[in-house]
């Protein structure tokens, strides 16, 4: 008896991954749990756990190759053929873990990067009966940071160093340990400095390539239109004023403008479904979804952007959306997310606000057909009508909101509508009860 791993369903619109690693070789002992292989999708890269314990039989696929869902890529069982304590395979390689409570304003986290990978059996030294197993990503984590495993206290099987035992020892303040260079290895010369002026060339990430093609791909589908609307938040930034020590003693970080705007968001898709909607011309259909699963894009440290989602936003109040899009935006920057919390959006937000923008024109994040951006929140003189209707000037919080749109889905009136209605939503809404 054998068990077939098959390529997972990583995610509602992943259709097929590329395989980058293959972390056990034939005749390698597995146990149930332990990471079988990596695999790259164009949203996410996942690692991918054996459902059982037992032996690798047989490699149906090499690395580098681009296989479909469903496409059997293994065979495990143990050397008489049969396999134990077999289940169901899981999805992920590794469910992301708690993480408090995210900060507001949702710019994402840094990718991984392409790094050359550790011998699978890499030796935690002088920690006699130590495992000697390092899954990849504490093989990446030790090579980004230079740490020695030996100041490492393994809480794994058999003292092995896990993921969680590496991030708390950064997390702790330890400082990178620089390896010192061995009698048989002389230290390594200092790397050569380029001259002045020359070129540096570096290979792009899967990140990059990938949100390269996208966004290729999405200016070549979708008929990008824009349109933009100007919003008074001067009740909303009194209502954060009002609030703002208690929400952060209480949630742990700051409330910001952006769940506001998602929550007035919320409304306005309601109101014009054909915004929260997916176009596919070829097929000559629309579909308009009966949930909002709202994206929103993360900045990763200036190294690459991804969309996360928050499944059926539209059910959430202020303090909800503000919490969801901070543990979201954390987990994000940690590469702690799974697929299916990086794909399925029906609706887009990315918000540049917090790098002080003026204007932005986002690129739509197909199939949706439409991304708002919301950009600085800043004070500006502004004329506003007196109770006895006179006008004067006033210093207000104004703000811009930067609408994409596909007009194959839908034209100028409804674009303008939708604007309006988000933007009577945050100037007239009452906040304060939302908060209570």
């Amino acid at each position: 008896m054998t068990t077939t791993i098959s390529m997972p369903q990583l995610g509602e619109t992943v259709t097929e991954g590329t395989i980058l690693r293959w972390a056990k070789q034939v005749g390698d002992a597995i146990s149930q749990g332990e990471v079988v292989l990596e695999i790259s999708t164009d949203k996410v890269d996942t690692e991918i756990p054996s459902p059982v314990s037992g032996v690798m039989l047989e490699i149906l696929v090499p690395e580098g190759e681009t296989v479909e869902v469903g496409r059997d890529l293994c065979v495990v069982g143990d050397h008489g053929g049969s396999v134990q304590e077999e289940t169901p395979a899981p999805e992920m390689a590794e469910s992301p873990p708690d993480v408090s409570p995210p900060d507001a304003e949702a710019e994402p986290s840094a990718p991984r990067g392409e790094q050359p990978h550790l011998p699978p059996t890499a030796v935690a030294a002088g920690r006699p009966g130590r495992s000697r197993r390092l899954s990849p990503v504490v093989r990446r984590l030790v090579r980004q940071h230079g740490i020695d495993l030996d100041l490492i206290a393994g809480t794994g099987e058999g003292g092995r160093v896990t993921r969680r035992d590496v991030e708390a020892y950064l997390e702790g303040g330890a400082q990178p340990v620089a390896a010192e260079p061995s009698e048989e290895t002389p230290p390594a010369a200092p790397a050569p400095v380029a001259p002045p002026g020359e070129e540096e060339r570096v290979d792009l990430s899967r990140l990059r390539v990938r949100i390269g093609e996208n966004m290729i791909r999405s200016r070549q589908t979708a008929a990008h239109v824009w349109t933009s609307v100007e919003v008074d938040f001067e009740p909303i930034a009194e209502v954060r004023s009002a609030h703002k020590a208690r929400f952060r003693r209480e949630e742990g970080f700051s409330l910001t403008y952006l769940p506001f705007v998602c929550r007035a968001v919320m409304d306005a898709l309601r109101a014009h479904p054909v915004v929260n909607s997916s176009f596919y011309l070829e097929d000559r259909k629309a579909v308009y979804h009966s949930r909002i699963d709202l994206g929103i894009a993360v900045d990763l440290d200036q190294q690459g952007l991804v969309v996360v989602t928050i499944r059926d936003a539209d059910n959430l109040r202020l303090v909800g959306l503000a919490r969801r899009i901070r543990h979201l935006s954390t987990a994000a920057r940690n590469r702690q997310l799974g697929p299916d919390q990086m794909t399925g959006s029906t609706f887009t937000i990315t918000n540049p606000g917090p790098f002080d923008s003026f204007l932005s024109a986002p690129i739509i994040n197909v199939p949706n057909v439409a991304i708002l951006s919301t950009d600085t929140v800043a004070k500006r003189p502004v004329v506003v009508t007196t109770a006895d209707g006179r006008d004067a000037l006033a210093i207000r919080h104004i703000g811009y909101l930067g609408f994409s749109w596909d007009h194959r889905a839908f034209d100028g009136s409804t674009a303008v509508l939708f604007l309006q209605r988000v933007k009577n939503n945050l100037e007239t809404w009452d906040w304060e009860q939302e908060l209570r």
